[in-house]
């Protein structure tokens, strides 16, 4: 089906709640976020995620450093955007991010950018682990009690799941705080900026895949210490690492944490 969205919108891309669209329309903001990529992370190509009516795009377009791709669920957006900037058009991906094979199209390493729905950003960054090694960098706007939460470290109430998680592979860095009134239609919560860059772990020193279960294990209880929020894995016997809460640890410590409940669930073997 044809979508025309310049006669039912006047021009402009309707913004669609269920896609949790909210359109970044301050040039300021936008400029500082693609100016937070980085040319010496080793990638030359570049995947907005979600562009809307290309504020991003725009002027990711005029950098020379990389060459610029999009991947749009939005049939108006993907419109909008073969209309206004149809040099674009054989690198706009139409389709969903959480699903696209994204190897087919973009075999070496690129970065990913772009104003990120809030409804699914910790979606798109479990997807974005699940290819890691792919992804030297990541430059994104998404909901600041979110973004906070990523880049917070151990000890403070905001570290959780996702900031273990990308810890263990990335360092983090918070940009900027954007109010509502920057997007189009405005949101009911600040957002931030956060710049993910690749570091040197190639591999945990764990298990990976039991590293996310312990992981997400221990804060699905943590209030509870880790001795008792583990016993659904298994029971661990006694160590003072295991008296602490989860938010206390480190990455290192929850690579440790995870040896010790991989040699216990080997111990525990019949």
């Amino acid at each position: 089906m044809k979508t025309n969205y310049k006669k039912q919108n006047d021009g402009k891309v309707r913004a669609k709640k269920h896609l949790g669209q909210h359109f970044l329309k301050d040039n300021h903001i936008a400029q500082q976020i693609v100016d937070g990529l980085t040319s010496h992370m080793g990638y030359k190509q570049v995947l907005e995620i979600g562009p809307g009516m290309g504020v991003l795009t725009k002027l990711l377009l005029e950098k020379d450093a990389y060459q610029t791709y999009v991947i749009e669920i939005d049939r108006d957006s993907v419109a909008y955007l073969k209309l206004h900037h149809p040099e674009l058009t054989p690198r706009i991906l139409e389709g969903d991010f959480l699903k696209y094979d994204t190897s087919e199209v973009l075999p070496e390493p690129f970065a990913i950018i772009g104003n990120l729905p809030y409804n699914i950003s910790s979606q798109i960054f479990f997807r974005a682990l699940q290819i890691k090694d792919q992804i030297p960098e990541i430059v994104c706007m998404l909901q600041k009690e979110v973004a906070v939460r990523i880049a917070s470290g151990p000890g403070n109430k905001d570290y959780g799941i996702l900031s273990v998680l990308l810890q263990a592979f990335y360092d983090i860095d918070y940009l900027v705080s954007v109010p509502p009134g920057a997007f189009d239609p405005p949101p009911k919560v600040q957002s931030g900026v956060i710049r993910l860059r690749r570091n040197t772990t190639q591999q945990l020193d764990c298990d990976e895949k039991l590293f996310f279960t312990v992981v997400k294990t221990a804060f699905n209880q943590r209030r509870k210490t880790l001795k008792n929020a583990l016993k659904p894995l298994v029971d661990l016997p006694d160590d003072p690492l295991l008296t602490l809460r989860a938010e206390r640890l480190s990455v290192q410590d929850f690579i440790t944490l995870t040896q010790m409940v991989d040699q216990a669930m080997k111990t525990d073997v019949p």
